[in-house]
């Protein structure tokens, strides 16, 4: 049984279909009736349920407008829904919930395919072409498509890394250089600097206390004369002598006494090795180092040491990736030689599949009333992936492509044709009017091979003809009727007398005779 069947179709407010109910069965069925009746409406309706656009149809669309199809997928059911909103837009449903157009697009290609006259038939894509050489040829794509992928990817990461290989170069040398320059001031800590400078201030202030020491007492008693001690017991002797100044004298004596006590005690405190100039200026030009790499890398050691981190981080990936670039470039060749490889191999595959489908095709094409023409499927580029079907409705025309030669009825035979080599199950086949412009006995060919079709996947057709009806496992008529001047339209399966009926009456017109019945019946009865 086929993996996808139209099981249902409902058409309201459609034009002249008021009401209107298709229940399909497997197999090939057939719509049939008068010209004007509304078989097209019936397609119209279906395609409003795959989506298509209500308005740029060739029916009219009323306000209460709803059309819906039952599909059967693997078993599951999937129902679409299209109706007119009270201010005409269209709304889509699917399995009941709102959905788009576009979505419900998608989902009908994997269901249902049409071919008509006027449609966009699957043999004008290059893709539905290249499709139907590689389901008949079982070529597989899958290695090359995920060769491809993979090259894709590689080459997106590649490109992510960004620049030349001298610049990256050129980047690595002066993080490298950064990185030493920090590293060869040996920064013991963040706090380096504090504490270095805390030293500095200490030893400064010592070294100036020192100073200021030694010149206080070469001022007070220094051998020298200008010595203010020596200047005082200079003058002192100088005092006359006599009771009356001895008292003064003895203060003065006393107050030199104490005061050369003082300079012996300041002396005692001077120390020549309380500091070692060698370590003051070692101090001085650490902390000038460390001011200096400080202001370059952030304003501080911390920010200095974060910086180290950083750069030793950066170079760390820029090495990392520049090993990674060396594996990236061989890999790149590699995938590249066997896409390559593959490529040429899914192409002679394509080749061959096109040589046997082009021979089963052509052996197809005077079953579809195409005894004359020719058409050859054709592959180019490097995985053959250039797929197109060229075409010629008579010997000795040129050929060329397909959409461009073909008319609307030869193509829809052509695809009958193709049909008959391809035909799967995975999706429904409706063909509209595809016997127009033919008769007799290739009507009846074009019948039998719809027939055929229908064994392999569930097939609609619209006809006018009854040799292509009476080939059919269930037929539905549609008919217009007008009462007090209104046009409507109804749809009914027919079968037995009923199915006879329009047999004949697609045979010999309104007056249906006993002989159109006759002729009917034997076509009916005609071993398929």
């Amino acid at each position: 049984m086929p993996k996808s069947q139209l099981l249902e179709l409902y058409a309201h407010g459609l034009g002249v279909i008021e009401d209107a109910r298709l229940e399909f069965g497997t197999g090939f069925n057939v719509i049939t009736g008068e010209t004007g009746a509304g078989k097209t409406l019936l397609l119209g309706a279906l395609d409003l349920c795959l989506g298509g656009d209500g308005t740029a149809s060739r029916y009219a669309v009323l306000s209460d407008m709803r059309t819906a199809a039952i599909f059967s997928q693997s078993g599951e059911e999937i129902v679409l829904t299209r109706e007119a909103s009270a201010t005409g837009r269209l709304r889509c449903t699917l399995n009941g919930a709102p959905s788009s157009a576009e979505v419900i697009r998608s989902l009908a290609a994997e269901l249902i395919v049409i071919h008509g006259q006027h449609d966009s038939l699957a043999l004008r894509n290059r893709a539905e072409i290249l499709r139907i050489i590689d389901s008949s040829g079982d070529v597989s794509t899958d290695e090359l498509d995920d060769v491809r992928v993979a090259l894709r990817e590689a080459k997106f990461l590649r490109e992510s890394f960004g620049g030349d290989t001298s610049r990256r170069e050129r980047e690595v040398d002066f993080l490298r250089f950064q990185i030493g320059e920090i590293e060869s001031v040996r920064i013991s800590s963040a706090l380096e600097l504090t504490e270095t400078l805390e030293s500095l201030t200490r030893l400064t202030s010592l070294r100036d206390s020192q100073a200021a020491l030694a010149e206080v007492v070469d001022e007070l008693d220094a051998d020298s004369d200008h010595a203010v001690l020596v200047r005082l017991a200079k003058s002192i002797e100088k005092l006359p002598r006599g009771e009356a100044y001895e008292s003064a004298s003895q203060s003065l004596r006393g107050a030199l006494a104490q005061a050369r006590e003082g300079v012996h005690e300041l002396s005692s405190l001077a120390d020549p090795d309380a500091f070692d100039p060698g370590i003051l200026k070692e101090l001085d030009d650490r902390a000038a180092v460390l001011q200096q790499i400080a202001r370059k890398y952030g304003g501080s050691l911390e920010s200095t040491l974060d910086t180290l981190g950083e750069l030793r981080d950066q170079l760390t990936s820029q090495v990392n990736q520049a090993q990674r670039l060396e594996s990236l470039d061989a890999e790149i060749v590699a995938l590249e030689a066997k896409e390559r490889e593959l490529a040429r191999h899914v192409r002679r595959q394509r080749e061959f599949a096109a040589v046997r489908l082009t021979e089963a095709v052509r052996a197809q094409l005077p079953r579809v009333a195409l005894p004359n023409a020719s058409l050859r499927f054709d592959v180019d580029g490097d995985d053959g992936s250039e797929a197109q079907i060229l075409f010629t409705p008579n010997p000795g025309l040129p050929e060329g492509t397909l959409q461009s030669l073909a008319s609307g009825g030869e193509l829809s035979r052509v695809l009958l044709a193709l049909s008959l080599e391809t035909a799967h199950e995975d999706v429904v086949a409706v063909f509209d009017e595809i016997d127009a412009g033919v008769g007799g006995q290739v009507a009846q060919q074009i019948g039998q091979c719809l027939r055929e079709v229908g064994l392999q996947q569930q097939v609609l057709a619209v006809t006018h003809l009854a040799s292509v009806a009476a080939q059919a496992d269930h037929h539905f008529v549609i008919e217009k009727s007008i009462l007090n001047g209104l046009t409507a339209t109804a749809v009914r399966q027919v079968t037995g007398d009923d199915r006879v009926h329009e047999i004949a009456r697609m045979l010999a017109g309104d007056e249906i005779t006993p002989e159109a019945k006759a002729l009917a019946r034997r076509l009916l009865e005609t071993p398929r």
